[in-house]
């Protein structure tokens, strides 16, 4: 796995996490470590690229299987 997919993975699991939070207990996780402002902005930012970055993938992922089933 590249570095790149690991991090975004690991991004996207703590958004996951802290929507989960949010969702039933209304505990921003993200803002009680880093406080309101430019950190937890950048946070925020940081974990909407990465589900943008893994989206794509997911769907140039079927392109490559289906190149390959072609293939045989």
């Amino acid at each position: 796995m590249k570095n790149v997919d690991l991090i975004t993975l690991v991004l996207i699991i703590v958004g996951a996490l802290n929507w989960g939070l949010v969702g039933a207990f209304q505990f921003n996780l993200v803002t009680a470590i880093f406080g309101v402002g430019a950190i937890s902005n950048i946070v925020f930012i940081l974990v909407g690229v990465a589900g943008v970055y893994q989206l794509v993938r997911l769907f140039s992922a079927p392109r490559q299987l289906s190149y390959a089933a072609a293939a045989r």
